[in-house]
């Protein structure tokens, strides 16, 4: 029989490293986020169990690590700066031009924007909790993802038209 953190919990690893990849832009910082966020939900997986929201409680934390490499960039060296933002690439993966101009143009959304169609869209979190995990209301989470939507519609065509 499985326990609650490897039932509801370890499964999460992956979703939660494209999370802290889409914020940090850093593979390394996200490997150690997710890391970090795992042994804090390990220490307090009796806790967790009882909370209404365990995930969003796994995801806020995750933002707070996500945060710290933020801080840590800001010491760094521009050219540093620039060599973290390449997109992951896995050794063979071959990503379209359709699937880059969509994950370059995530990149211009304003934040709460492209948070919200991140945590939605690819994430597949409920509208409820992302209110929760981004403590807003949530009619914001649906205006911010209607805006995030056409928005990347309109991009989506001006570029089809472009090529």
């Amino acid at each position: 029989m499985m326990s609650f953190f490897e039932a509801h919990i370890w499964p999460l690893r992956q979703k939660l490293y494209r999370l802290a990849y889409g914020w940090t832009k850093n593979k390394a910082a996200s490997q150690d986020a997710v890391q970090e966020v795992l042994t804090k939900a390990w220490e307090r997986r009796r806790s967790l169990q009882e909370m209404d929201n365990p995930t969003g409680w796994v995801v806020k934390c995750l933002k707070t690590e996500s945060l710290r490499h933020f801080r840590h960039m800001r010491k760094m060296q521009l050219g540093e700066i620039a060599d973290s933002i390449a997109l992951p690439q896995e050794e063979g993966e071959d990503h379209s031009k359709s699937i880059k101009q969509v994950l370059a143009f995530m990149e211009k959304l304003p934040e709460k924007q492209k948070e919200v169609f991140q945590l939605r869209e690819i994430e597949g979190l409920t509208y409820d909790e992302i209110a929760h995990f981004m403590d807003i209301p949530l009619e914001q989470v649906k205006v911010n993802l209607h805006r995030a939507r056409i928005k990347l519609k309109a991009h989506l065509i001006n570029y089809r038209h472009a090529t």
